[in-house]
């Protein structure tokens, strides 16, 4: 004979939230791993560009403070 019944989702959902469906951890840095590997290269002349403007900006503002003294 046959079986009757193929499927069935009895009881699925009590058990799923008996531990609390959890959302899936988010890191503070995805991974880049299989990013565009031309995106990437700009991506780090980008980040130097902003890290030496940043530290020009801070030279220049301690510059204007000590003239001020």
């Amino acid at each position: 004979m046959s079986k009757t019944k193929n499927h069935t989702n009895h009881n699925q959902n009590k058990k799923a939230h008996r531990n609390g469906i959890k959302k899936p951890k988010t890191y503070r840095h995805p991974s880049l791993k299989g990013v565009c590997p031309k995106f990437l290269r700009n991506q780090r002349f980008a980040k130097r560009g902003t890290l030496l403007a940043g530290i020009k900006a801070k030279v220049a503002a301690k510059a204007v403070a000590v003239a001020a003294h």
